[in-house]
């Protein structure tokens, strides 16, 4: 048994013979992920069926080394079938998926040592305490007898779980379990990371400390990551690709997938003293203005819908100064990600 020296805030680190804080570990971690090879992850033709059922069709898609993606769809779209499929916990019907430059199908052994799974329900053995788990968790990954206790102190700091270290897991709360299956998925620094709905259960403080933990882990390793936070997921990833009914309907950043989905803009204006047909006649004969709307309940706003390219927000300011009118709201309005998530889905 291993014994670990802490007080408060910082931990004692046997290897580097200082004092090192959370924000130590993360950098140090970093810094030595950035010396282990990179990885790509390309999926060609996945296709996966249970009974008659197509989970999965045809999907074909690549991840960058460093790139942190994001992979959205409804309940029952493939998302959880491809993230195990890459994972090599379930062999597809058709296709192929490399690893680097191992073949999941061919080489699963080697495939595995590259990768960290966090499944979206998360199996821990909760009779078991923290170290104790990690500890096994490292067995099974076949790391050397001699860095075993080197992982879990580096786990234990990067994963924030250094007050919850000896406690039972049974007696942690949702969050801090976690955690815990972040942290086994990180024991044997994979290369690839595939997490399935990492911050489930978390509060909001926990969801930035894990969302800028995986941002920074992203840098240097490839990660896939599943969330139905489309608000996280924009905030996290590099980039998003979604898929309805085991297809993809969608690949880009999030701001390509606004701009593909809104097609032309609008700008909601409220223009005071002024008659509201007046308003509407003008602003409708505004060179690439498709279409002005007055908003339900607001009798001195309107929507005003411009074509593909066009920015009318001059053009609506000028014509109010050219008719003496009071302009007091003038904004752009951006098409929400969870917007184009529900019309790429429907």
């Amino acid at each position: 048994m291993a014994f670990f020296v802490f007080n408060h805030h910082h931990i004692i680190a046997p290897t580097f013979n200082k004092t090192l804080t959370q924000s130590d570990w993360l950098i140090t971690y970093i810094w030595r992920v950035k010396k282990d090879g990179r990885v790509d992850v390309i999926v060609k033709n996945l296709t996966k069926y249970y009974g008659r059922q197509k989970a999965v069709d045809n999907l074909s898609f690549e991840v960058k080394a460093g790139e942190v993606l994001g992979f959205l769809g409804p309940n029952g779209a493939g998302k959880t079938t491809t993230m195990k499929a890459i994972a090599g916990y379930l062999t597809p019907t058709d296709g192929t998926i490399r690893v680097g430059k191992y073949s999941v199908g061919e080489n699963g052994d080697k495939v595995r040592q590259l990768i960290g799974y966090l499944p979206e329900h998360n199996p821990l053995y909760l009779d078991m305490c923290v170290v104790d788990y990690l500890r096994y968790m490292a067995r099974l990954q076949k790391i050397r007898a001699d860095k075993i206790n080197d992982r879990i102190l580096e786990m234990v700091n990067v994963c924030g779980l250094e007050g919850e270290k000896h406690k039972r897991i049974g007696e942690l709360s949702k969050g801090y379990r976690q955690r815990v299956g972040l942290a086994q998925a990180l024991i044997h620094d994979p290369q690839v990371l595939i997490l399935d709905e990492p911050t489930t259960g978390l509060d909001p403080n926990q969801i930035v400390e894990i969302r800028e933990l995986i941002r920074r882990i992203g840098r240097e390793k490839t990660i896939i990551l599943s969330s139905h936070i489309l608000s996280e997921v924009e905030a996290t990833c590099d980039r998003i690709l979604i898929i309805n009914k085991g297809r993809i309907v969608a690949d880009g950043t999030a701001e390509q997938l606004r701009k593909a989905e809104q097609g032309g803009s609008m700008v909601v204006a409220t223009i005071e003293d002024a008659d509201r047909n007046d308003v509407v006649r003008t602003l409708q004969s505004i060179d690439g203005v498709e279409l002005v709307d007055i908003v339900k309940d607001r009798p001195n706003t309107v929507e005003v819908h411009c074509g593909p390219g066009v920015q009318c927000n001059r053009d609506i300011f000028n014509a109010c100064v050219e008719n003496h009118w009071v302009l007091t709201e003038l904004t752009s309005v951006e098409t929400k990600l969870e917007d184009v998530f529900r019309e790429l889905t429907k």
